[in-house]
């Protein structure tokens, strides 16, 4: 099969498309032919070797499929059948033509959702859930703040935020464009970030009261900026140094209003199959009805897969990249 692995850490230029050998399921895996893969800032983040957990060499990046089950391992589960078209979360390995995933991550994709759409949906939508409702606990009538709205996880989290009755929604981007994007699918305020004063103008939206919950990837002096508008009470959940910019804070900073810092690191909830199986259909059940708007970025060949890291790392994409074998 065709695959594309990394021998070394670096620029996007290490990301080498080339001929690997067939996985193999295992016990209660199965053999997915791939027919798209998500694309995340996460695996740009382990190409350079700054993400979160290590990254083994050699290493194939990705963790978002979806495809057709080809073959099944010992003590799969009658209920997944060869041909079944499903979407999966997988650790590493998915720019492949082929894949291998445990049966407890597979998630039957609805007829009317495309292999793209479905492929937008597993580590974004999931993290955009968990952010807003396992860890950001928002509830409805608050007001919510989120960075990079355009962007996979932030044109979900704004739909979400919606959907789960926010009062508020005050959506960041750096270009008009974007800005716009974030407006059309339900955001009440968008706010240029690239700006010295966007926090000012954030607390002027708000009466000076702040943001009851902030999702916040970027690190660096976004991350402080971010933490000094929270409303009593307020929340700010980080899952991400887009900036490279790790941020160092004094818990102190957070007496005054009852102020929360959370982390969230996406694969814990792999940990709790039941919490991911039901919050992943929840989300495709959305998707499928119409009332989660799927912003498709645009799709690129596996072998250009650096190509796509380039335009990433340089803010020429917007929504969720796709790859296709």
């Amino acid at each position: 099969m065709k695959a594309v692995q990394i021998e070394t850490f670096g620029s996007p230029d290490v990301l080498a498309y080339k001929e690997l050998d067939t996985p193999v399921p295992g016990e209660q895996e199965v053999l997915i032919d791939v027919t798209a893969i998500g694309v995340n800032f996460a695996d740009t983040m382990r190409r350079q070797d700054a993400y979160v957990v290590d990254t083994p060499l050699p290493f194939i990046p990705g963790s978002e499929v979806v495809g057709t089950v080809s073959a099944k391992g010992s003590g799969v589960s009658d209920q997944v059948q060869e041909g079944q078209r499903v979407a999966a979360l997988i650790g590493e390995g998915a720019y492949a033509e082929q894949v291998t995933a445990h049966e407890k991550t597979l998630i039957p994709v609805p007829e009317n959702l495309s292999d793209e759409e479905a492929a937008a949906l597993p580590l974004q939508g999931l993290s955009a859930y968990h952010i807003i409702h396992t860890m950001g606990r928002l509830e409805a009538g608050e007001t919510i703040l989120i960075h990079a709205a355009a962007g996979g996880v932030g044109t979900l989290a704004v739909q979400l935020a919606k959907e789960a009755g926010a009062g508020t929604i005050i959506a960041t981007a750096s270009t008009e464009k974007k800005r716009q994007t974030a407006l059309d699918l339900g955001a009440d305020h968008a706010v240029d970030y690239t700006k010295d004063n966007w926090k000012d103008e954030v607390l002027k939206l708000t009466g000076d009261h702040g943001v009851d919950v902030a999702l916040e990837m970027a690190g660096g002096s976004i991350f402080h900026d971010t933490l000094e508008i929270l409303a009593p009470f307020g929340r700010l959940v980080f899952f991400g140094a887009a900036s490279g910019e790790l941020p160092e804070f004094s818990p102190f900073s957070l007496l005054e209003k009852n102020k929360s810092v959370i982390g969230f690191f996406l694969p814990q909830m792999m940990a709790r199959p039941k919490a991911f199986q039901e919050s992943l259909e929840t989300i495709m059940r959305l998707a499928a009805e119409g009332k989660l708007k799927l912003t498709i970025g645009g799709t690129y060949p596996l072998r250009e897969a650096a190509s796509l890291h380039e335009d990433m790392e340089n803010r020429r994409t917007s929504g969720k990249m796709i790859l296709t074998p």
